[in-house]
């Protein structure tokens, strides 16, 4: 972005992302600088909705952002968006990734009916995640963020083996059964040498919306003794709210529902300090740069 200073003339000011080093024999995409593994080690800690708010969050810093819905029991990336119908192909190879609010997308669930289940063995299932990810027409991509499915199972390892991932983050609440979970998650990432930029503990607080009242309903404190645990940075705390919820079911997600928010604001203050940790990371061996208008 341009801007203009007093008795100065113009000066420009220039963001730049560039590819980070990935696991050892493997190289970045080349249209895709930056994949982060979104995981949680258990289901129903918001994983998802935390996955497509960081992915917007993201857009809106100037990001150019892609999510991957690498849960083919249970995508659930197509409704939180809002898309519905089939992704193009325009050569009967490869498919063109849908999009909504400015970023790009790619789920099983776009190419099977809602209420068809994936009765599929692990091999077919890491298939169909590595197929979703070298098929699709990715654009000229910052992050491309994995929203992976609960455990530490064959996609998982798929992931650490064949995808090269810059960093992953761990989605937890404050729970003790999640962080439990959690942990095997980071242990897992890390046996891989794929880097843990942090942890982000979800539901982590309720405000009443008719009296102010706040109260920890999952308990205070275990992202942040976890983070502590393991040395890693806690990238923030998000809240328990209903708009969340109505926003991510209505296929609104509440970053761009409501971007003023407190709630949208802890999603993106959460996003700056992922993409920070990450810019940290040593960059790849052949670091390929963009510029952010």
């Amino acid at each position: 972005m341009a801007a203009e200073g007093a008795g100065l003339g113009g000066f420009k000011l220039d963001f730049r992302v560039v590819s980070h080093a990935v696991q050892p024999n493997l190289t970045p995409l080349p249209r895709v600088r930056n994949i982060i593994a979104v995981g949680s080690g258990k289901g129903g800690v918001g994983k998802s909705t935390t996955a497509v708010n960081l992915a917007l969050a993201l857009q809106l810093e100037g990001a150019r952002v892609g999510v991957l819905d690498a849960d083919v029991y249970g995508p659930s990336i197509p409704a939180m968006l809002g898309l519905s119908g089939k992704p193009e192909s325009p050569d009967n190879k490869s498919i063109e990734p849908m999009r909504a609010f400015g970023v790009e997308a790619m789920s099983i669930g776009f190419l099977v009916e809602a209420d068809t289940p994936m009765i599929w063995r692990g091999p077919m299932a890491t298939s169909a995640l590595t197929q979703l990810l070298n098929d699709t027409l990715w654009g000229d991509l910052d992050y491309l963020l994995i929203d992976l499915p609960p455990g530490t199972g064959d996609i998982q390892l798929t992931l650490a083996q064949k995808i090269p991932v810059a960093g992953a983050v761990i989605v937890t609440t404050p729970q003790d059964i999640a962080t439990l979970d959690a942990k095997k998650a980071l242990k897992m990432f890390e046996k891989v040498d794929v880097p843990v930029l942090g942890i982000i503990e979800n539901m982590a607080v309720h405000t009443c919306s008719n009296c102010g009242h706040v109260e920890h309903l999952f308990g205070e404190g275990g992202g942040q003794r976890m983070a502590a645990q393991y040395g890693v940075p806690l990238l923030g705390s998000l809240p328990l709210d209903i708009a969340i919820r109505e926003q991510g079911d209505a296929g609104q997600p509440v970053v761009v529902s409501a971007p003023d928010s407190a709630v949208a604001q802890a999603y993106r203050q959460t996003a700056r300090v992922m993409a920070a940790r990450l810019a940290m990371r040593p960059r790849a061996a052949m670091p390929i740069a963009s510029s952010l208008v």
